[in-house]
Formats: structure tokens, sequence, C-alpha cells
């Protein structure tokens, strides 16, 4: 996987590029253009939230991430045997090479007993099941100890076979019915806990909205136009609250990247920074055409885009190494977080643009362009076997 210093990169140079380009090129704000750009990210925004962040949040808050690897391990190891087996029962191979290809399968069978204190029979700690093996152990360990009585001459081969498959059977049926009662236990808590973590985000851009530290830079600035004409009327206390809801706002796409960085899976952590990026292009641009309208010294203003380029980069790189030695159930609740904020800012650029008796049909399909540019590339990343997998 990409590092996340690479992400970070990113995200600050096109920051730092369309927001120091109206500072220093004198570039005006074209309002049709960066409005037709922000219903595009916007859509763009509202596809990954929905299609992408949310599930794979989902999917990982249901996620015990050490049970899950274990299992996983577990899964992956009974169909190989079972592969084995297999051969056995149709004659390709005969029980003893099948032994010996278990074996091979586990790894040697060593590792479960030198650090476990088992004495001879291998068996002496834990519950036992009728046949004698450890109940608690692990699938590995289990198979193991049936390999060790093949070995000691206490059983033969064809024997340890079947204990070997009544061991996998046994494996499923246990871990179905240990499943299923964790669903049933945790399901409305779960469920509680995931959906409070989307309302989290969302209120959070809310509060600071309905507080006064917003992000739409964009709408304040063509209103300050309308009340007060062109450069000559200086608000520098909105102008900093402003400043700081764009940074807060852009700390948390940056928990976002991080978090999905923290996932290992290259693709969601691809869909997630490009609807970022997307999104910051316009809200940088935006910023850098407001601080030079509003900031009497150009310093002030680059020292405006400078701290909001920043705050991205800076939370990727927290966030990920924040969230990478968390449980996997944390990292998905962290992105359900960052998808809030995300459904917040998408519906809160467009909804104002969609009432417009005049430009709503232009809003609309501008988001709609967003969400099928982002399908489309789902489906291509699909279709390249680039998808995600735990």
């Amino acid at each position: 996987m990409a590092s996340p210093i690479l992400y970070a990169a990113a995200a600050l140079i096109i920051a730092l590029i369309c927001g120091l380009a109206p500072i220093f090129m004198g570039i005006k704000d074209d309002k049709d253009r960066l409005k037709q750009l922000t219903g595009i990210a916007a859509g763009i925004i509202i596809a990954s939230a929905m299609l992408v962040v949310i599930p794979e949040g989902y999917e990982l808050a249901m996620t015990d991430g050490h049970e899950a690897e274990e299992h996983e391990e577990d899964y992956a190891l009974a169909g190989s045997v079972a592969l084995v087996i297999l051969e056995v029962d149709h004659g390709d191979i005969n029980a003893t090479t099948g032994i010996e290809e278990i074996e091979e399968l586990i790894g040697g069978h060593d590792h479960g007993h030198e650090e476990g204190g088992h004495e001879e029979d291998g068996h002496e700690e834990g519950e036992h099941d009728e046949d004698g093996h450890d109940s608690e152990a692990s699938l590995s360990d289990s198979i193991a100890a049936v390999i060790e009585e093949v070995e000691d001459g206490d059983i033969n081969a064809t024997t340890g076979i079947e204990e070997i498959e009544e061991l996998i059977s046994s494996h499923g049926h246990e871990e179905g019915a240990h499943g299923h009662e964790e669903e049933s236990h945790d399901d409305h808590v779960s469920g509680l806990l995931m959906g409070g973590a989307i309302m989290a985000g969302f209120l959070l851009m809310f509060i600071l909205e309905g507080s006064g530290i917003g992000h739409a830079v964009h709408e304040e600035h063509h209103d300050h136009e309308h009340s007060h004409g062109h450069g000559h009327v200086h608000h520098a206390a909105a102008g900093g609250l402003l400043v700081l809801g764009l940074t807060m706002h852009a700390a948390t796409d940056g928990l976002a990247v991080g978090a999905a960085a923290a996932t290992g899976d290259l693709a969601i952590t691809a869909t997630v920074l490009l609807a970022v990026l997307i999104h910051k292009g316009p809200a940088a641009f935006s910023l850098g055409v407001f601080s030079a309208h509003e900031r009497s010294d150009r310093k002030d203003s680059i020292r405006d885009v400078v701290i909001f380029s920043l705050a991205t980069p800076v939370m990727i790189m927290l966030a990920y190494y924040a969230l990478s030695d968390l449980d996997t159930h944390l990292i998905g609740l962290a992105m359900l977080f960052s998808a809030g904020t995300f459904l917040y800012v998408a519906t809160v650029d467009t909804l104002p643009d969609i009432h417009n008796p005049v430009d709503g049909k232009k809003a609309l399909m501008h988001v709609i362009i967003g969400v099928v540019i982002l399908i489309a590339l789902l489906f291509v990343a699909d279709s390249l076997d680039l998808g995600h997998s735990h």
C-alpha cells in the first residue's frame, strides 16, 4: 500500500495550488464554474460516503480485529485441509501422504506444543472433547495434536485423517453457533454505535456551522459582494471564523483519509482520497479569493491558505498512526464519523442551489454527474480486481 505521506502530500499540493493561485495570479472568482465544480465534488462525496465509507465502516465496526484474524486463518486452513482430505477420499493420495501434506499446511505442529507446556500426551492443559483434544485450542493446534498422535504411533494415518475431518466439521459448527450468539447479543448496541458515529460527524459540522464557524466560504464571499461591493470593506473577524471553519472541515477530511489508509485497503483509500481532493480544490480556490478580498495584507491571505492546506495532511498522518494500532472496529467507527461529515458538507454545499428556482436543475445535474463519475470509477476498479478485501 502507498505510504500515507503520499496521500498527505497530494492533499497539501492540491490545496496550496488552488488556494494560492487567486492570490498571486489575480484570478477572479468565476461563480458559475465554482458552483459547477462544487456540485460535481458534492456528488462524488455523497456517493463515496454511501457506497464506500459507510459500508466499509459498517463492516469494520462489526469486526473484532483479533478474533476476526484468527477466524479467517482457521477458515482458510479448514478449506485447505478439506481439499487434502478430499484427495485421500478419492484415492489420489494415501492417508500417510495426506497427513504429511496437512502438516506442511499448518507450518509444522511443533510450535503448538513447545510453548504450550504440554505433557507427553500433549493434552494436559485446558478442557478436552470426547476424543481427548483441547476444545479451546485453535484449529491449527488441534490438528497438530492429531498429527503428533499419528507420528507417536498412538493412531494410524487413516484414523488421523478421520479425526482431522471431524475437527474441521465440529469447528465449522462451533463458529456458526458462536457467530449467531454474538450477532443476537450485539446487533442493537453495534447499530446504535454505528448510527451514533455517523450522527456525531453530521452534528459536529452542523454545530460548527450554527456557531458561525462555517465552511461555506464561497457563499459567504458572494454575500459580502452583494452587501458591500468589491474590495473596500474588510471583515477580519468573519474571515477568521471562516478560515477556522474550513480548517476544521479539512481536518475531518484528513480523518477520513487516515482512517481509510489504516484499513490497509488501497482501493478504499484511493476512493476516499479522490472524493476529498476533488472537493478540496474548489474549497481552497474559494478561500484564496475570499481571503484576497477580505485581507488588506497579502501575507495574511497566504497564511490563511497555508493553515487550511496543512490541516488535511496533518490529520491524515495523525489519524493513520493513531488508528493503525487500534482494534478494527474502532477504525470502522472513525470512518462512519467521517461519513457523517461528508454527508453534511455535500448536502449543505448543494441544497441552497438545488432549491434555487433558476439554477436548481443545473445544480441537480452537477451532483448526479459526480455520483455517476464515482460509480464508474468503482466499476472500473472492480473490473481490474482492485476491490477491497479483508
